[in-house]
């Protein structure tokens, strides 16, 4: 039987922002968790099931981006797609990795891409799993994640229309604890100003086709067919462009594969980032 890694919550300055990471495992690899950015969302939340299967062969790294979980930033910082990328390339050296591959979920996958443009020198391999792209359109999911107001009706209303696919997975346990995290301290303020004040770029993809054709890392698209936040058409059409890309698709399920499909996203994903 495998051991189970020990699964520890550090906090390191990355580039002057305190930011919390969960690490588990170790390896010659690195493999690095990018979340997404749904209201009350954590490196916990986001990978709690990934990170152990993903420990067992790989160092993993599971970092906070700065204006979520326990990240804090500067008070005029900037939040955008170019701000969480400086924070996860600092992050890199204040942890001291040079190359690593990276897994993304969501927004956390469209930031992993920017990586691969910006730095492709410090990634390995990169799985971008429901990330918006070239093609991407509002779509009425994302704009409920977006308009989110923090309540824990709001929250069940969230996760059992927009999120999963099947909404018997969503347990009071889990509405209870991602409202609580949307709504501590000042998480909502900075959710919503990310996305609705002008002085900040969260809806901003910054990505052209031709930065998407120039990006060589070895790429795994992972979507939900019935994803109702991130169209699995984006992902189709990043394939087509990316130069050494391959998708799959899984089937009755929403925008939740690395939860709704856990063993399955595991495996496919250590899978190919031991690929030679």
């Amino acid at each position: 039987m495998t051991a189970v890694a020990e699964l520890t919550e550090e906090f390191v300055d990355a580039g002057g922002i305190r930011t919390r990471y969960l690490e588990a495992g170790s390896g010659d690899q690195t493999v690095v968790l990018l979340h997404g950015s749904g209201p009350g969302v954590s490196a916990w939340a986001n990978w709690r099931l990934t990170i152990p299967a993903l420990a067992e062969r790989y160092r993993v790294l599971a970092p906070e981006m700065v204006g979520y979980g326990a990240s804090r930033g500067p008070a005029d910082i900037r939040y955008g797609v170019s701000t969480w990328v400086d924070h996860m390339l600092a992050f890199l050296d204040a942890v001291g990795v040079r190359r690593a591959s990276f897994v993304g979920n969501s927004m956390g996958g469209l930031v992993g891409l920017h990586i691969a443009i910006r730095e492709p020198q410090r990634m390995e391999r990169l799985v971008l799993m429901g990330a918006p792209g070239i093609g991407m359109h509002p779509t009425a999911g994302l704009d409920a994640v977006r308009n989110y107001q923090p309540s824990p009706e709001n929250m069940r209303e969230l996760l059992t229309r927009w999120f999963a696919h099947d909404p018997s997975i969503i347990t009071d346990d889990l509405v209870r604890a991602r409202y609580e995290a949307s709504a501590a301290g000042d998480t909502h303020e900075i959710y919503h100003a990310m996305f609705h004040d002008p002085r900040h770029a969260g809806n901003d993809l910054a990505l052209t086709e031709d930065a998407v054709r120039g990006v060589t890392v070895p790429t795994l698209l992972i979507h939900g067919l019935d994803d109702k936040v991130v169209p699995v058409e984006v992902s189709w059409r990043m394939t087509g462009l990316l130069p050494d890309a391959q998708l799959h698709v899984f089937g009755r399920c929403g925008h939740w594969t690395q939860i709704e499909r856990a063993p399955q996203f595991s495996r496919l994903v250590a899978e190919f980032l031991g690929e030679s």
